[in-house]
């Protein structure tokens, strides 16, 4: 990155920094936004001085069309509902919102939790988050195709024929959502990647600042300022940890643990094709009615657990989920098997 798009840069963060204290009504975070909003305007004078240096003239700054919307959205919304677009846009601090009010510090000095401690804390949750995923994953891939072999089956098409869309149904679907997530997965990683780059090269260019803003940050979370600052300037003495600390608390990033493309694509194939091959089991085993009235005894079935199973993330009754999950699919196939059946017989 060139000396004008670091300028940029800034003063961008400026912008939004001040944007997000104006909206923000808790005293602590608004006096940490207007701090940093400080802090990237005296950096941008840095920059500034290397532009002229280089003998390029510098235009009034105006934000781009990209800022100007992330700042609209964050006026409507609030920042806490845009911490990923936020950090894309080199916004620090956003672990104010997405961390819990005691600050992760990778130190193990008194009262403080250690690094190894928010590790096991951060993949615990992202251990919740991928059960929650597989079951939700499994849901679509059987509601998806037990509606697509209800809908040919009510055409009136043979055995056969049925079979052989919800097997194309199936490798469809579980293709459709590797690549979904894999995409998703990868360009996530990217942007996190490129941040902790640049996360870096700041630490590089002004360590003192960095931990100056790792303090405010710190004490926005309710640490004591003499406290705040001492950890700072303990983590900033470490380059690695330094990083790492950075990547936590001004990113809201757990470095070692950005995730998978592969993995996420695989586990969403996976998930998928699960959910979607349960409806064509009596296909395999028998044919005609019987394999009809099979498949929508499978799905039913097998409808009511998955939704009695995500009674784990809502906390409700798992009766509940399941009826509604049934009642939903009930709905579905029913939707389906009638459009099969009309356009069956409008095109024979």
């Amino acid at each position: 990155m060139n000396a004008l798009d670091s300028l940029n840069g800034e003063l961008t963060s400026a912008y939004l920094y001040r944007v997000i204290a104006i909206c923000e009504t808790e005293p602590r975070k608004r006096r940490l936004f207007e701090e940093l909003a400080r802090d990237a305007e005296q950096q941008a004078t840095h920059w500034a001085e290397a532009v002229r240096n280089a003998g390029t003239e510098l235009a009034p700054f105006r934000p781009t069309l990209r800022a100007r919307l992330v700042a609209t959205l964050v006026r409507l919304l609030g920042a806490r509902r845009l911490t990923h677009v936020l950090v894309a846009m080199k916004v620090r601090g956003m672990s104010v919102y997405t961390f819990s009010p005691t600050p992760q510090v990778p130190s193990h000095a008194e009262g403080l939790p250690s690094a190894h401690e928010e590790v096991v804390e951060h993949r615990h949750t992202e251990g919740g988050g991928s059960l929650r995923a597989a079951v939700f994953g499994v849901n679509d891939g059987l509601v998806s195709n037990a509606s697509l072999i209800l809908g040919v089956a009510g055409a009136g098409t043979d055995n056969a024929t049925v079979l052989l869309a919800g097997v194309a149904g199936m490798l469809a679907g579980a293709f459709s959502m590797a690549a979904g997530e894999y995409v998703s997965v990868r360009s996530q990683r990217e942007m996190y990647e490129y941040q902790i780059a640049l996360e870096q090269a700041e630490l590089i260019e002004y360590p003192m600042e960095e931990a100056e803003e790792l303090a405010r940050i710190f004490e926005a979370r309710g640490v004591a300022p003499d406290e705040a600052r001492r950890n700072a300037l303990q983590l900033i003495g470490d380059p690695e940890r330094a990083l790492e600390a950075l990547t936590r608390e001004e990113l809201g990033l757990n470095p070692a643990d950005l995730g998978s493309p592969y993995g996420a694509a695989i586990a969403s194939f996976l998930a998928f094709a699960i959910g979607s091959a349960l409806p064509l089991i009596p296909l395999l085993l028998t044919r005609g009615t019987a394999a009809l009235i099979g498949t929508i005894a499978v799905s039913a079935a097998a409808l009511y657990a998955v939704g009695a199973a995500t009674s784990l993330f809502t906390g409700r009754p798992a009766y509940t989920g399941g009826l509604r999950m049934l009642a939903l699919g009930t709905v579905a196939g029913m939707l389906t098997f009638s459009i099969g059946r009309l356009l069956g017989v409008s095109l024979a």
